[in-house]
């Protein structure tokens, strides 16, 4: 019960500190990689300041921190895969909602309960950051936003108590380094708690259905990159990163697209869909 309340009266806490509490600048990093696999070599890692990782299924990350990488532990706010060890525990205690029908196998989580918050704050990112990482990068907050518009009544204050969430877990963690992945709805109330924002598949993409790589549509790509490009302006203490997925054995097309994304004044990877092994740029 006293861990119950302390999850409670941190997310109110967060809302009295929603304009005080900020990110402290951090560091500027030209080269960063995504990698959910454990195979890797140490060595593998060289080229890379940055590197997000599984939280669960990682190369030793002793040896990378002796080479001064900086490591981002994976945290799924909005959606917890079946394969994770406490997902039979969530599911109990009534937190999963439906599947997420392009990703099997993951569930959209409520994030307005107090029990996933408690998780969150009290379990998940004290074993992220108890196994050396630096910090967490945080997937899946479109989905609160997205389901609430879908159904306004049944996910009524989930795009706030995702929010809330991260606004909490900043006030909880004042020194840890923030990553977020999109959450685009959000980000202006969230950019002052973060110091990195991922923008995902901004000008290629991995296509599920044909099974081939695409890019994204013009003015997809125009509007995302006109949002992160006045997002920085904003907010200048935030490094904006890219992440496109194309296909590992067109050199000349992952060229390209770093080139363009250098450009638009991102800092960008490009990988394969799995994210399963490190692709090095040309």
């Amino acid at each position: 019960m006293r861990a119950t309340m302390l999850a409670i009266m941190i997310l109110c806490e967060a809302l009295v500190f929603l304009s005080t509490a900020h990110a402290a600048p951090a560091e500027r990093f030209n080269r960063w990689a995504v990698y959910y696999a454990d195979l890797a070599p140490t060595e593998a890692f060289t080229p890379y300041q940055l590197v997000v990782l599984d939280s669960s299924y990682h190369p030793a990350l002793a040896p990378l921190v002796e080479r001064r990488k900086t490591l981002l532990g994976y945290l799924s706010l909005g959606e917890v895969g079946s394969h994770r060890d406490y997902f039979a525990q969530v599911k109990a205690q009534g937190i999963v909602l439906q599947e997420n029908q392009f990703w099997p196998g993951s569930y959209f989580v409520d994030v307005r309960s107090h029990l996933w918050a408690k998780r969150v704050l009290e379990k998940l990112i004290p074993d992220i950051l108890r196994q050396g990482f630096q910090g967490i990068f945080i997937d899946t907050l479109d989905n609160p936003p997205y389901l609430e518009q879908q159904d306004p009544k049944r996910f009524k204050g989930m795009t706030q108590a995702a929010i809330n969430l991260v606004h909490a877990i900043r006030l909880h963690y004042p020194d840890i380094l923030i990553m977020v992945n999109r959450g685009y709805a959000i980000l202006s109330d969230i950019q002052t708690q973060i110091n990195m924002v991922l923008g995902e598949s901004v000008y290629s993409q991995y296509n599920f259905i044909d099974k081939n790589y695409t890019l994204v549509p013009q003015a997809s790509y125009t509007a995302q990159v006109q949002f992160l490009k006045k997002l920085q302006q904003g907010a200048p203490h935030l490094q904006i990163f890219t992440l496109d997925y194309w296909d590992p054995q067109d050199r000349a097309g992952i060229a390209s697209i770093y080139t363009t994304q250098r450009n638009n004044g991102f800092t960008p990877y490009v990988a394969t869909h799995l994210l399963d092994q490190l692709v090095d740029e040309p």
